[in-house]
């Protein structure tokens, strides 16, 4: 018998749900120090490349964007952050890695993994004292609340992340009782504040100066209105309406489920997309960025505000891209978009709230935006997040 001396083709990491994704966290520590030599390794423990059925099925990928997603962590240097994170898309059928933009619900798990894994210097500081005030049960567990502050590389951008922790030393707790569209069950809630969110890719929140552009297509096939947004990561935002595909457009029928069975149509959002990258002055053939996000003129229901479709990878998304639905939130509170004009107001609104409701497929999240003199200061949303499990991941 031959014993072989290779060495292992396996790395630690931790299996994530966060937000209404799942994926891999990874400490940096952990991956080849040469960050062009990741494709020699991630691609294969996601189960990509799979061209011909797109399954994933030799690897932890799920087979959809949103299940094929990778988070590396590591101590930063940065006098204002604790972490440094970096977003890692990995394409299913052909394998690439793309680092282009941040995933704003797979954020919602690093604070409390680079919590958990010791990431965070000098926690007990970092801990508010008891959350249930003064008149709390003596049997019911203490809960507190951590801040971690990470600095994600894709964008530049710098994030806060609270959440619950209990017991001594304090770590992560997942229970609670916030629940969240597209998730079964409750958990404790996740705030992410994404500070100074405008320009992540293009250093303006409307990289042409216009509310609304007109996008010519290639190739004689019209032109279309779009508002071209860059708040947490590039959108390209369309009216249903505008896309001539019938009288039914409401939310209720026009799903993802038809959007992916139409090959016609999918190939005019991709070109939308394409041209809304060059006008915003980015590679167009980068799939991950900009994303392009439809816009219904009808709400699904009386407590939404704006109601979305997005498309992410070339496939339309059964929720909303978390950073989609930030940069949604905001270019809504631009006088003049398009998410602006098809915005509706609530009663309990009074026109002037920077509170958006976004309704998706999977239903609804709420997006706060901070605004100071015209500037940008924060977006924040809540999420939860859950470790699934530890170990070894082969390659």
């Amino acid at each position: 018998m031959v014993s072989s001396t290779l060495p292992p083709r396996s790395f630690p990491a931790l299996f994530v749900r966060g937000g209404t994704t799942t994926g891999l966290v990874i400490m940096r520590d952990a991956l080849p120090q040469d960050q062009e030599q990741w494709n020699t390794v991630l691609p294969s423990a996601m189960g990509s490349p799979d061209p011909v059925h797109a399954r994933q099925l030799n690897g932890m990928g799920g087979g959809t964007s949103s299940t094929s997603k990778i988070c590396v962590l590591s101590r930063s240097e940065r006098p204002d952050v604790d972490v440094d994170f970096t977003f890692v898309q990995v394409g299913i059928k052909d394998g690439v890695l793309d680092l282009a933009s941040n995933c704003g619900n797979m954020s919602s798990a690093v604070g409390p993994v680079a919590w958990d894994e010791g990431l965070v210097g000098d926690t007990p500081a970092k801990v508010k004292q008891d959350l249930t005030g003064q008149d709390r049960d003596p049997d019911q567990e203490d809960y507190r609340e951590a801040t971690v502050r990470f600095f994600n590389t894709n964008t530049s951008k710098v994030v806060h992340s609270r959440f619950r922790v209990s017991g001594d030393p304090p770590r992560y707790c997942p229970e609670g009782d916030y629940a969240m569209d597209g998730v079964p069950g409750t958990q404790s809630c996740i705030t992410l504040s994404f500070l100074d969110p405008a320009g992540a890719k293009t250093g303006k929140a409307l990289p042409t100066g216009n509310a609304v552009d007109i996008l010519e297509l290639p190739g004689g096939a019209g032109s279309i209105p779009a508002s071209l947004v860059d708040v947490s990561n590039p959108g390209v935002f369309v009216r249903v309406s505008d896309l001539e595909v019938g009288q039914d457009v409401t939310a209720q029928k026009f799903t993802p489920a038809v959007v992916d069975a139409d090959a016609k149509l999918k190939a005019r959002l991709e070109a939308i997309r394409q041209a809304g990258a060059t006008r915003m002055g980015l590679d167009p053939k980068t799939e991950s960025v900009p994303k392009i996000v439809l816009l219904f003129d009808e709400t699904a229901d009386d407590g939404v505000d704006v109601q979305c479709l997005a498309l992410s990878m070339g496939q339309p998304h059964k929720d909303v891209p978390l950073t989609l639905a930030l940069c949604l939130g905001a270019a809504a509170n631009i006088p003049g978009t398009l998410a602006a004009e098809v915005r509706r107001r609530r009663d309990d609104d009074k026109g002037s709230s920077s509170s958006v409701v976004i309704g998706h497929p999977s239903g609804r999240v709420e997006i706060s935006t901070t605004v100071e003199n015209g500037k940008i200061v924060s977006a924040d949303l809540l999420r939860t997040a859950r470790v699934l499990m530890k170990g070894e991941v082969y390659y």
